[in-house]
């Protein structure tokens, strides 16, 4: 835990940087807030609401975009901490300062309205569309998800079934990789280091030449931690290459690998010795895409393939005194696929989706004994999913979109009762550049094959989770772009959640849980002036039963100031009600509520080599996320950043 002194001395770090930024001579302008926004009324489009581009004023479905820039300005080394801060209706659980880690005492449980699982199995994360989880264990590993590969990311906020079927039930995190869009050579590394002996190091190559395009990126970071065995440290390197075939079809291969080593601690009431992970993660996607945006009917569309896998070595550690296990934990896992879809505009203002998934997933589980090196087996197991789909959307007349579709999903473990998941909405679009929104959709996930087959409580004969979601929202943009409004109110129904439960003396993987929540989420954009903007966002969440990292009130504030020779911004959350342990038969609910308050700055030193540092929890707040294991006080980094 960092002492009083050690917080003070960050406090003044932090505002010896501020006014060296303020006095630091730079050459070559920036694109100033204002000038951004202007462009992204004009010209953004998404593409995870829906398989191709689109203008999301026209999407009934609720998408947040996380610009480049706000992913790299924070300097975050991962990109959940941005989404947390810049998502309404979003919460990522955190343990430290660097490093969510897997399996118990892990974090990185991704909440989206309350809806998350555990372990965090009801958000889908994508990387270009394509899913991205273990294959045994159905959840997304999130110290895979790293800022230098992202070009943006987008957040839909409720279900996204009907596109992306199982897992999607709560939301989707769409990271969309790197890829210049000009003509150019373009190289930035960096190197930052602070607090617990923390140190981020990597760089990123981008090249477009003709009809050949390429981004390769390293990272490497690595920490003590704030408590003793608490250190973590990980090397990520991702390549995305592109050839423009013709003037309609392109080609393109991403592939990434990342390898990381994690201890927990245990919580301070119970800590642990050598509960350490080794993980290696690593993905590949061939991806072969059409466009015929001129043709009678236009259409687009794209098949893709991709393979995911992963090899997990765990040791669960002891507590002092207490005799060491004689085992270790190891898994390897896959999930291959295959995703084609092709779009069609039939008739003026449509829009008619056609697609087709297939995955294959499982994997090897087995303990190992440490003193022989014999093995017992845990699961031995692979599984299918296929899924079609068709969406229909419609502009009628020039104020109004109707968007309705529907997925038929097989999962093996229960061929013979097909998922019908059905999606419809309506937008209009209202005169001074508003837009209101309704929306109704299904979310569903398969049970994983550790809840049906592994350890005790295996239940061979789980069904699907099920969600329905309502939602009516309201955007608009005032004072020429400079100002953007958005409101939404939604109301979610969540049955067949898989528990576990005490059954005939032994526990049980089964299907009795239901949740009920609805809410609010605000958000709010201004360019007050030249290179001054503000933006907020604050979500309510009512919850008829508590939900573990689902805060009841999330609010945002943020005040960045761009300059041609520096950059400032700062960053108050204040977080109310949220649950770091449910109710037990011997334990209270412990719920946490805090403020937190960040700060970064940069300084344009020569060209493109910036000086930049930032401080988290400048307040020192004392707080937990997870229930055991209290965050950080006030810590620092800092370093370049070298763009040429």
């Amino acid at each position: 835990m960092v002492d009083y002194k050690q917080t003070c001395a960050s406090v003044r770090v932090m505002a010896v940087a501020l006014a060296f930024a303020a006095s630091t001579y730079a050459v070559e302008p920036a694109l100033t807030p204002a000038d951004t926004l202007r462009t992204i009324a004009l010209q953004e489009v998404v593409a995870t609401g829906t398989r191709n581009e689109v203008d999301p004023r026209i999407l009934p479905m609720t998408v947040s975009v996380v610009s480049e820039t706000q992913l790299t300005e924070r300097q975050e080394t991962n990109i959940l901490p941005t989404l947390t801060e810049q998502v309404p209706g979003l919460f990522v659980t955190q343990r430290g300062i660097m490093g969510y880690g897997v399996s118990t005492g892990g974090s990185g449980g991704i909440k989206v309205r309350g809806i998350g699982g555990a372990p965090n199995t009801d958000i889908l994360v994508l990387i270009d569309g394509l899913p991205q989880y273990a294959g045994i264990y159905g959840h997304p590993i999130a110290d895979n998800y790293q800022t230098m590969l992202a070009e943006h990311v987008e957040v839909v906020r409720g279900p996204a079934s009907m596109y992306y079927g199982s897992n999607a039930m709560g939301g989707v995190v769409n990271i969309v990789t790197r890829q210049p869009r000009t003509d150019t050579i373009l190289t930035s590394i960096h190197l930052q280091g602070g607090s617990f002996g923390t140190v981020d190091a990597g760089g990123v190559n981008q090249i477009r030449r003709g009809r050949f395009t390429s981004a390769v990126g390293f990272n490497y970071v690595r920490t003590d931690g704030h408590r003793n065995n608490m250190n973590f440290d990980e090397y990520n390197g991702f390549v995305r290459l592109g050839y423009r075939l013709s003037d309609h079809w392109r080609i393109s291969g991403t592939g990434n690998i990342a390898y990381f080593n994690s201890s927990n601690p245990g919580t301070v009431d119970s800590p642990l010795e050598e509960n350490d992970m080794h993980v290696l993660r690593w993905m590949a996607a061939l991806s072969v895409d059409n466009d015929y945006a001129n043709a009678a009917f236009p259409t687009s569309g794209a098949v893709r393939l991709y393979y995911n896998g992963g090899k997990h070595r765990i040791y669960d550690g002891y507590a002092a005194r207490a005799t060491p296990p004689a085992t270790t934990y190891l898994h390897t896992d896959l999930m291959a696929g295959v995703s084609a879809y092709q779009s069609v505009a039939f008739f003026q203002g449509n829009r008619t989706t056609f697609g087709f998934d297939y995955q294959h997933f499982g994997g090897h589980a087995w303990n190992e004994n440490l003193s022989d090196r014999s093995t017992t087996d845990l699961i031995h197991r692979t599984q299918y999913n296929i899924a079609g789909y068709i969406d229909f959307r419609q502009n009628i007349l020039s104020w109004f979109a109707l968007d309705a579709g529907v997925r038929v999903d097989w999962f093996s473990a229960n061929p013979a009762k097909p998922q019908i998941i059905p999606q419809g909405g309506l937008s209009f679009i209202l005169p001074h550049d508003a837009q209101l929104k309704a929306m109704v959709s299904r979310g569903f996930r398969n049970p994983t094959l550790r809840e049906l087959y592994m350890y005790k409580s295996a239940n061979a004969d789980l069904q699907p989770e099920s969600m329905w979601n309502y939602e009516l929202s309201y955007r608009q943009s005032l004072l020429g772009g400079r100002l953007r409004l958005g409101a939404n109110i939604f109301y979610l129904h969540a049955q067949n959640m898989i528990e576990t439960r005490m059954v005939d003396g032994r526990p049980l993987n089964v299907n009795t849980g239901e949740l009920r929540n609805a809410g609010c989420e605000v958000e709010m954009r201004y360019a007050v002036w030249q290179g001054l903007h503000i933006d907020a966002n604050y979500s309510y969440l009512h919850m008829a039963n508590p939900v573990l990292a689902a805060p009841e009130h999330k609010l945002n504030v943020g005040l960045y100031y761009h300059h041609e020779r520096f950059r400032i911004g700062t960053t108050v959350q204040y977080i109310h009600g949220l649950y770091t342990a449910l109710p037990t038969a011997t334990a209270p609910v412990r719920q946490e509520s805090y403020v937190m308050w960040n700060a970064y700055a940069a300084a344009r030193i020569w060209r493109g080599l910036w000086v930049n540092i930032k401080a988290d929890n400048l307040l020192a707040q004392e707080y937990e996320i997870n229930a055991g294991f209290p965050m950080p006080r006030t810590t620092a980094l800092a370093g370049l950043n070298w763009t040429f």
